[in-house]
């Protein structure tokens, strides 16, 4: 059974024509607040702790174990989110806490309390961009067509991340870095406020089961798949993440020009979200869009491995739109169309775990092991895990 959305009927065809642009608008607002709060924040944390006082390891200590909570956490409140078809209460319930939360790091003193803070914190992030992601999905498919294209809701996100960083490190500039926990606590609070007049995910009369969800959706081949080869693609992006900034500072390749790497990057994924990449997805379906995406990671990381000069760089950055933007929406329309609505929010949560969490950190941890070893050439064995993903992909089917 997919996502679907319901209509009464005697709303009329006026109704149906203004839903549309009405979901679209509401889960635009959300995303932007939810995705400027991430971006307020995540690149000045670790800055905050330190002038809070905490050693470099225990940094480090506090956002692994808080990494390790999320993992937990993510699946296991999308679950609940999913028995108690509670998606959109449980989203607000949680971007309110979250917010809450975050200011309480403003009175924490010492790394006992500061790690408690930031322990309850991951545990109430965890499941907001998977149940967000399975609303979004929810209202924008339907037995009817297309209502509007998930891209151009994550999209939005993606922009408003940036945004919300360059805003964030202007603003600590002037009135030092807790001004960032400020917006993320007023950001997510305001976020609670606007899930509340967004479409839940909109389900048939059916029967939950009260156990074996999780073995339900990873008995399913398609899921099954997209776990796999999005662990492989997703998580091949961790050595480039880790340490390319690393090889291009000691190939003589300035910082400034460094963030513009980055730059072209993350634009990249902008564009692909809100324009190329829904129609081609419509072209393609997923599983030749996941085939693409790992093709470029092939190409994109035995480039990177290759040479360190600024103008293949250069033109390579960009198929971070690729490897990234376009499998994470055939991810999310294979999620869409084959799992079932009441375990939308499980999937979601699972794809964000076990695809993007696990994988990621298992790969920085053999990343440093490459690199301290290979340097560079490092990256060729991230192009061989890709060009190893492409026949998977192509199996990536309902």
């Amino acid at each position: 059974m997919n996502p679907v959305i319901t209509g009464t009927p005697a709303h009329g065809a006026r109704d149906c024509l203004c839903m549309p642009s009405s979901s679209l608008a509401r889960f635009v607002i959300l995303y932007t607040l939810l995705y400027s709060a991430f971006g307020v924040i995540s690149p000045f944390l670790p800055a905050y702790l330190e002038d809070r006082g905490l050693l470099p390891q225990q940094i480090a200590f506090v956002i692994g174990l808080g990494t390790a909570v999320r993992l937990a956490s993510g699946p296991l409140v999308g679950r609940f989110a999913d028995r108690q078809r509670a998606w959109r209460g449980t989203l607000s319930v949680c971007a309110a806490g979250a917010g809450a939360t975050a200011l309480a790091y403003l009175s924490a003193r010492g790394f006992g309390p500061i790690l408690l803070v930031s322990l309850i914190q991951s545990a109430l992030l965890a499941p907001i961009a998977p149940i967000a992601d399975a609303l979004t999905l929810s209202a924008s498919l339907s037995t009817a067509g297309k209502r509007f294209e998930y891209g151009w809701v994550r999209g939005a996100g993606s922009a408003a991340f940036i945004a919300g960083s360059i805003a964030a490190g202007q603003a600590a500039a002037i009135w030092g870095l807790s001004v960032s926990i400020w917006l993320n606590g007023l950001l997510l609070a305001t976020a609670a406020l606007a899930t509340v007049p967004a479409p839940d995910v909109s389900v048939e009369a059916v029967s939950i089961p009260s156990e074996g969800a999780f073995l339900q959706l990873l008995r399913m081949p398609a899921f099954q798949r997209l776990l796999m080869v999005g662990a492989i693609v997703l998580g091949s992006h961790a050595l480039h993440d880790t340490f390319a900034v690393i090889r291009w500072r000691d190939a003589g390749i300035s910082t400034a020009t460094a963030s513009l790497f980055w730059s072209e990057s993350v634009t990249a994924e902008v564009v692909v979200f809100l324009l190329v990449g829904p129609p081609l997805l419509h072209r393609l379906g997923p599983a030749n869009a996941a085939m693409l995406a790992a093709a470029a990671g092939v190409v994109r990381w035995s480039v990177l491995g290759a040479t360190t000069q600024i103008v293949p760089l250069a033109l390579v950055e960009p198929l971070h739109g690729l490897t990234f933007a376009l499998f994470h929406l055939a991810g999310m329309r294979l999620i869409g169309t084959t799992v079932p609505a009441h375990l939308a929010a499980t999937a979601q949560a699972l794809y964000g775990t076990m695809a993007v969490g696990v994988s990621t950190a298992l790969l920085t941890v053999v990343s440093g092991a490459l690199y301290g070893s290979l340097g560079g050439e490092g990256f060729w064995v991230m192009a061989m895990l890709c060009a190893a993903a492409i026949p998977l992909a192509r199996r990536m089917t309902a």
